[in-house]
């Protein structure tokens, strides 16, 4: 494992497929951004994905077989590796990948065993997480106030919940040891 800024957080933004993860992250990162906070991502997907259309340079790269492509650009590098048979890697890897940051926004993960912050929709029809879950430390949903003991705010309420974000996101080595138990 290689050192951390003092820095580094991690938060997890968990809930059911639907209840608006990915637009509320998508809408947080400007809000952090704009705090001064310089903030990466992780999203989980139970899905094969491929951040590149087919046809495409490293997506041919791929498919012959590389391990890894890297694709660099004056914008941006992208860094694509296949897993093969090799599984998984657990989240605590992927966090490893990342170079230094004031704050990493985790999104899925709901079973990991690291501090989340629950996205609910009360009309997905699916239960809430927090009631099994003492990893999930607040709560944002579209509904009105959520349990007492969980910090709450609205889904369109940025600024709360970019607030509660800050204050309950632990240390980078925190989450590492709150998921290598």
């Amino acid at each position: 494992m290689r050192a951390k800024g003092e820095n580094m957080r991690v938060i997890g933004f968990a809930g059911w497929s639907g209840a608006g993860k990915t637009t509320l992250i998508s809408r947080l990162i400007p809000e952090l951004t704009r705090r001064g906070v310089s903030v990466s991502t992780i999203k989980h997907s139970h899905h094969a994905t491929d951040p590149e259309a087919n046809g495409k340079d490293t997506s041919r790269h791929r498919a012959a077989g590389a391990r890894e492509t890297l694709l660099g650009s004056p914008q941006r590098l992208s860094l694509v590796r296949e897993l093969r048979r090799d599984g998984e890697p657990p989240l605590a890897a992927l966090l490893d990948m990342l170079a230094p940051v004031d704050l990493v926004l985790v999104e899925g993960y709901k079973r990991a065993p690291f501090l989340k912050i629950e996205v609910f929709r009360a009309g997905n029809g699916k239960p809430p997480l927090w009631p099994d879950d003492p990893q999930i430390v607040a709560l944002v949903s579209d509904g009105g106030d959520g349990p007492a003991h969980l910090p709450f705010a609205h889904i369109d309420d940025i600024a709360a919940v970019a607030s509660i974000a800050l204050a309950l996101a632990p240390s980078f080595e925190a989450t590492l040891q709150s998921l290598e138990g």
